[in-house]
């Protein structure tokens, strides 16, 4: 089956095709259809395809498909590679985003750009999939750039509101200064060791270069940079929040099973050139445990049903990062699959919420919907649980496995990803009793249809059991037998952190035991929460270094000061043209006096010198 690679992508590309070419002449079922039936055509491709590459010896299989690029020395060519790694990528990319795309049929369907909704999250999976098969970098990179114009045009998808616009041209922006940085990463990795093949680079970079030299430093840098732009890490973080101005199944397709682990995918794809600086590696578990905390604290105090989900995805990223600086790779791996399952479901389960609520988005006017909408609440009961890390849910079991192999590596990156875990308790916690208990404000109109309930059922199953789905992944990472030496106390107190959390959730706003409100008015408690409020001031930070100086500039030079120097050229031209255009009288006598004039001085110049 493996040979049915090449169509895994293609398939929703086809799809992206008819929706552009003919979407707006056909009928809306017939619409859902293409597009939900391209992205399933290739889901049920990769199970076929991931239980043949299971069943078998062979560790990886690469596909050509054709010479995209091929000069001198320089070669690209259309090349799939599949290991356990992409597999598993693939897993998430096709799977859930077939769920996503079903539960879109519902939640979009009085929408106006139906069709173009469905060819842009089209274009979206095909783009990923290309990214996470790619076998040579030049390949990911276009499948890279594929993923950021798919977000472009989905965050911006209700293009009519300016905010969205701005929304879409932030997340375009910033994610663009990562992808500058990335590009001068591949351009010095093939200048270095002329090929963009993967496999051939991380061989030719451990056989050729030292650890901790020059060249691996530089080139894993470049790589962070752009991971850290497309994962949304700090300190390029600030563009995710704001991405919730898309439809929620953008949301849940963004942040949940394809873009924002992409920077992951590509530091676990080139770690073998991180392992050779393992300076940039600890700064990836730097990045990812204050990226961690700051988003944790910030999901604190946001009132908006999404940016909770947002910051908290930022969050477990930072996780992610962190498992990848002390390498734990195969643990990186797994939370980012477990973090698909229950990501998704929260944020297809606030879309049902918003959906029922007349588009509604702050927590605090909500409440009591549990017995208005069982199967919405017990979606948030199970995919709260699992982002928590509670036992027995898929969340536990990924982020337990990293935060024990933090503790190996370092005790402070330890302690900081536990007190990570206490603050998703109270913030996943908080959500959950603020809009499902106390009082119901409003009566429930609309209920869920099957294509929004059939998803949430599955992602509420794989939230809760998929810790169970871990595919083997020591054949493309090197084993870290540190894990295996933590401690049983430091185990205990790992699993404990996240009850901590909701247990100060269910003091605060399930018994009100204490008042949130009272303390969130003490003296020295409001600038805190308007900092979290804020994401810690990081647009405002950027706002007065950045683009309050460069609008400055621009509007001191409305004018254009380089437009002067041309326009100077130009009046000089005409000024020599005047006057030379004056000796230009028309009378011979004039000429040939000029002409007597002139060949007296030159006789004269000869004579004198």
């Amino acid at each position: 089956m493996t040979e049915l690679l090449g169509w895994v992508p293609l398939f929703p590309f086809l799809g992206f095709l008819t929706l552009v070419l003919a979407g707006g002449r056909l009928f809306k079922p017939l619409i859902a259809w293409i597009g939900i039936g391209s992205v399933g055509i290739s889901a049920l491709l990769v199970c076929l395809i991931g239980v043949d590459f299971l069943n078998g010896t062979v560790p990886f299989y690469r596909l050509l498909l054709g010479s995209w690029i091929a000069m001198d020395d320089l070669s690209a060519p259309f090349g799939f590679y599949l290991d356990a790694l992409s597999m598993t990528m693939l897993f998430v990319v096709a799977g859930v985003g077939f769920l996503i795309h079903v539960y879109s049929a519902g939640f979009m369907e009085s929408d106006p750009g139906y069709a173009r909704f469905f060819a842009y999250m089209n274009l979206f999976v095909s783009a990923m999939l290309v990214l996470v098969l790619a076998d040579n970098l030049v390949l990911l990179y276009l499948g890279w750039e594929g993923v950021g114009l798919g977000s472009y045009l989905l965050i911006g998808f209700w293009y009519e509101d300016p905010n969205n616009g701005y929304a879409a041209r932030k997340a375009f922006v910033m994610t663009r200064i990562g992808d500058t940085a990335m590009a001068l990463g591949l351009f010095l990795l093939f200048t270095q060791l002329h090929t963009f093949d993967i496999q051939s680079l991380m061989r030719l970079a451990t056989g050729q270069w030292a650890p901790g030299t020059l060249l691996p430093v530089a080139s894993a840098a470049l790589l962070l940079g752009g991971a850290v732009g497309k994962s949304a890490q700090l300190p390029l973080q600030t563009w995710l929040p704001d991405a919730m101005a898309g439809p929620t199944p953008v949301s849940a397709l963004i942040h949940a099973a394809t873009m924002v682990t992409a920077g992951v995918y590509l530091i676990a794809r080139t770690h073998d050139l991180f392992l050779l600086a393992p300076a940039v590696q600890f700064a990836v578990a730097v990045i990812g445990t204050i990226t961690l905390l700051i988003a944790g604290c910030a999901a604190l105090a946001q009132t908006d049903i999404k940016r909770i989900l947002a910051y908290s995805t930022i969050s477990q990223i930072g996780y992610m990062f962190l498992a990848l600086g002390v390498g734990a790779w195969s643990a990186a791996i797994f939370h980012l699959l477990t973090h698909a399952f229950f990501k998704a479901l929260l944020f297809l389960a606030a879309g049902a919420v918003i959906y029922c609520f007349h588009h509604e988005h702050n927590i605090f006017k909500m409440g009591g919907l549990r017995k208005a909408m069982p199967l919405t609440f017990w979606s948030f009961i199970i995919g709260g649980a699992a982002l928590s890390a509670l036992p027995f849910t898929s969340g536990f079991y990924s982020k337990h496995e990293i935060l024990l192999e933090a503790y190996a590596a370092s005790p402070g990156l330890w302690a900081a990803g536990c007190l990570g875990a206490l603050i998703t308790g109270i913030y996943s916690f908080r959500l959950i009793f603020v809009v499902f208990f106390g009082t119901q404000s409003r009566t429930i109109e609309k209920g869920l249809g099957l294509s929004m309930s059939v998803p949430l059922l599955l992602l509420a199953i794989l939230a809760l059991f998929g810790g169970v789905l871990q595919i083997p992944l020591d054949s493309v990472f090197p084993v870290n037998p540190a894990s295996s030496d933590a401690l049983t106390l430091v185990s205990v107190i790992t699993i404990a952190a996240p009850f901590f959390g909701l247990l100060i959730a269910v003091l605060f706003y399930l018994t009100h035991t204490f008042s949130s409100q009272r303390f969130a008015n003490y003296g020295w408690a409001r600038p805190v929460r308007k900092l979290f409020l804020s994401g810690w001031g990081f647009d405002a930070l950027y706002d007065g270094l950045l683009v309050q100086p460069f609008t400055s500039i621009a509007r001191l030079n409305k004018n254009d000061i380089v437009d002067r120097l041309y326009l100077a050229l130009a009046w000089l031209g005409r000024e020599l043209h005047r006057m030379i255009s004056a000796a230009q009288t028309g009378r011979v006598r004039w000429y040939a006096s000029s002409l007597v004039l002139g060949t007296v001085a030159v006789i004269a110049l000869g004579l004198l010198s």
